[in-house]
């Protein structure tokens, strides 16, 4: 059956109809998604029908917006339903919806004098009674998942993490829905072995998700790594200056243009305009109407110009929110070699890098290219014994141009650009460039129309031989020798390994995980390196997968998910934190 026929599915619905379901059909129920629609699968009329043998009929009609948002537009024929194995195993073979739009997009609107509503109870940190108890139930749903791995994680296990979800949606925490369902998708993807989706990539989803409800159920969490909703907050009057702009296109099919901008404080903002469309509208979003203030200005103008903004609204990430009152009026910009944003550059990049990990931003820095390495480009710092780094597609569909450009400029060897990007805390020395521009002052470097403003998009714009100049000064050959790399020698590995053996087949992988002739918890190589703690760290986890409890009567029980996610947990983010000290050390 192509599931590309089904329309979307809200979580809530899905998890209500596996909860309908008796424990009988819920253990039928994978085999059932996976055979769903071996029969005729016809779309007709705003409806999809999906046929299961000869006498049940399963009717999906999505709602104006193409998704299934109620219970009442799924129905099957048979004499069980709505409770019956049919309906529910056509709603789980359906993709995901996408989560409702973050109220926290516009102001919040003070509350009218008199309300009848009572404010919720506040308990520490801000957060309320139902964030907390929201945060505890996506742990626990969590916590299950994780413990049971891939392998066991099937649609009822997924269903009690979809209804968390919802939950904590309900509460007012829209990150933190989106967290669960991105490990939802994980699993799904990782069940019917998709090709884009990494093992890797479903590891730190359950590692955010994780910290998430951690920080939400213990009542300790702030509004960033809460995920609770970040209202926006009046800004006053600002006076901002275009950066650049880059192209936004996500797996679940949306596509637009975020504009990052900079105060005339130096503190960065960003304007987005992201919807559903895919790669059609991501390119076509560069060159949109910006939607703040009635200011007359593109994406493509602003990203070179600047803004004057009355009643500005900023979230705590610096998004400006297009609020009934805010005003934008188009200022002058400045060059990437004016105040304020030459600042950006002054800095050496090891520097300047050591303090994006925990406020992220853009990077920028004065590089010599070196020469192309794959699909990457590496370059080296304008500065006494700087490293090599690496260049590497902000974006890697092949309709946008970051990888374009990057094999263009690697054909000139010894090119002076000004790269402005954002440093990736997963690689060592690599950054992903948004932009890039002529050095001030360089002989040899590029040449770019007046009207781009010294900068060139990388997602959107396009360098052609023009661009660059005619001929190459008599130097010598920069070194293209890559220097040793702290991350991959390290044996942070193995950690690593047991993490993601963890994810992919459940606490019961991780026991067997240090039994083999060569386990992964052999933690010499751990302690010799320095790793101390990330050894005992993996002690522990897999001390925890293997415990079983014993009832009173010597009996064994069932192990306990929350001690086992913990432990998980802990060993994730020390490696995290390890990591990254080395990738930032890389940058030296």
């Amino acid at each position: 059956m192509s599931r590309a026929l089904l329309p979307p599915v809200a979580p809530e619905v899905l998890a209500e109809a596996v909860e309908g379901l008796t424990a009988r059909l819920r253990r039928r129920l994978d085999a059932a998604i996976a055979e769903c629609g071996a029969g005729a699968v016809t779309a007709a009329e705003g409806s999809v029908s999906l046929r299961f043998g000869e006498d049940a009929v399963v009717t999906l009609r999505p709602g104006p917006a193409g998704t299934i948002t109620e219970p009442g537009q799924a129905s099957c024929s048979c004499l069980l339903a709505p409770r019956c194995l049919h309906r529910t195993a056509a709603l789980g073979a359906a993709p995901l919806a996408d989560a409702a739009a973050d109220p926290a997009a516009e102001p919040v609107a003070e509350p009218v004098a008199g309300s009848p509503e009572p404010a919720p109870e506040p308990v520490a940190a801000g957060l309320t009674g139902a964030q907390v108890a929201a945060g505890a139930g996506l742990w626990a749903a969590a916590a299950e998942a994780l413990a049971a791995g891939v392998t066991s994680a099937g649609a009822v296990t997924q269903a009690e993490l979809l209804r968390a979800a919802h939950t904590a949606r309900l509460a007012g925490l829209p990150q933190a829905e989106a967290a669960a369902l991105r490990v939802v998708r994980g699993l799904r993807g990782s069940r019917e072995r998709e090709a884009a989706q990494r093992l890797g990539d479903l590891t730190t989803a359950f590692r955010e998700l994780l910290h998430t409800a951690a920080l939400l159920a213990s009542g300790t969490a702030g509004p960033g790594p809460s995920g609770a909703r970040r209202p926006y907050v009046a800004g006053g009057s600002l006076r901002v200056y275009g950066l650049c702009r880059e192209p936004v296109l996500t797996a679940t099919g949306y596509g637009g243009v975020v504009t990052h901008l900079l105060g005339a404080d130096g503190r960065g903002y960003s304007l987005s305009d992201v919807r559903p469309g895919g790669l059609a509208r991501a390119r076509g979003a560069g060159a949109a109407s910006v939607a703040l203030g009635g200011g007359a200005l593109d994406h493509a103008g602003l990203a070179r110009a600047g803004l004057r903004v009355v009643g500005a609204t900023v979230s705590a990430d610096g998004r400006l929110g297009a609020g009934r009152g805010v005003r934008a009026t188009p200022a002058p910009g400045a060059s990437w070699a004016e105040d304020p944003l030459a600042a950006l550059f002054a800095r050496p990049a090891a520097e300047a890098v050591a303090g994006l990990w925990d406020e992220p931003g853009l990077l920028g820095c004065d590089v010599e290219v070196v020469g192309a390495a794959g699909d990457d480009l590496l370059v080296r710092e304008s500065r006494a014994d700087a490293p090599l780094l690496r260049l590497r597609p902000a974006h890697p569909h092949p309709e946008l141009g970051h990888g374009v450009n990057l094999r263009r400029l690697a054909g000139y060897p010894g090119l002076a650009v000004r790269v402005l990007g954002r440093p990736d805390p997963d690689r060592a020395a690599t950054l992903s460039p948004l932009a890039v521009g002529p050095v001030p002052g360089a002989a040899y470097t590029l040449r770019l129309p007046e009207e781009w403003r010294g900068r060139a998009d990388l997602g959107y714009d396009r360098l052609q031989g023009a661009h660059f100049p005619a001929a190459a000064p008599a130097a010598a050959p920069l070194s293209a020798a890559l220097g040793p790399d702290p991350l991959a020698d390290a044996p942070l590995w193995r950690v690593r390994r047991l993490l993601e053996t963890g994810v992919a087949g459940g606490r019961q992988a991780v026991a067997e995980a240090a039994r083999g002739p060569e386990p992964l918890t052999a933690y010499g190589p751990l302690r010799r390196a320095g790793f101390t703690t990330a050894a005992e760290l993996a002690a522990t986890l897999v001390g925890e997968a293997d415990r079983r409890p014993r009832d009173v009567f010597g009996r064994l029980g069932d192990p306990s998910a929350d001690a086992y996610a913990r432990a998980w947990l802990a060993a994730s983010v020390h490696l995290t934190a390890a990591r990254r000290t080395l990738v930032t050390a890389s940058w030296t």
